[in-house]
């Protein structure tokens, strides 16, 4: 069976909070809607969107989640086409820990709340699409906690649920692992902290990237 890393996308591969927030504030704008705090929009990074939505106005409808989270999409590429958007960079010495990781025998893949093409332009903007054998989204699955995710990525990567580790820095990560039935790590250099990470089922937290090779064999 291969060894499977699964990681998530965003607060975790890479570093997307600030154009998250900015298209959350235009589509809640397009509402007239007052946006959510920064801070509370950072808290559902991870969800699919209709999640999302649920979580940061709770007292609207159905429908106007949809629509909210329809007027997201159109405004995260509406601001991306037009370079209004800021960088989603890599967080620093991840293809470093990746090639660690590769060398080490592990194979990748991705669980994320984006969508296709989202997942795929980030992907394909860092020059590492080819590394991840896997890519599960928000298009074809139910949201995280759900480990409809994890289980499909075991399947397409040749793995076990002994044999795979979910990599993620929010307590939805950690609570789909589980969920799956899979290790859990949690990493400190994302949108929920330590202490909730472990609180959601984390089995070990990896406080930087540099030490994430040596805490995937240690976990």
């Amino acid at each position: 069976m291969n060894r499977l890393a699964l990681f998530d996308c965003d607060g975790t591969l890479v570093d997307s909070q600030a154009s998250i927030c900015q298209s959350m504030e235009e589509a809640f704008a397009l509402h007239s809607l007052v946006p959510p705090e920064r801070n509370a929009i950072r808290r559902i990074v991870g969800l699919s969107l209709v999640e999302a939505m649920r979580g940061l106005l709770p007292h609207a409808d159905d429908a106007q989640h949809r629509a909210l989270a329809d007027d997201y999409k159109a405004a995260f590429f509406r601001l991306r086409s037009s370079g209004a958007l800021a960088d989603e960079p890599l967080f620093e010495g991840m293809v470093a820990a990746l090639d660690d990781l590769a060398a080490a025998g592990w194979v990748f893949g991705v669980a994320t709340g984006k969508s296709d093409r989202g997942l795929l332009r980030v992907l394909d903007e860092h020059g590492i699409r080819a590394r991840f054998v896997t890519l599960q989204t928000a298009d074809r699955h139910p949201s995280k906690p759900h480990p409809s995710m994890i289980e499909t990525a075991i399947a397409e990567a040749g793995a076990s649920p002994e044999t795979t580790v979910m990599i993620g820095d929010t307590s939805y990560d950690m609570m789909m692992a589980r969920a799956g039935n899979v290790r859990a790590l949690g990493v400190a250099w994302g949108y929920h902290p330590p202490e909730e990470l472990t609180a959601a089922g984390a089995h070990a937290i990896a406080q930087t990237v540099a030490a994430l090779p040596a805490q995937m064999e240690a976990i």
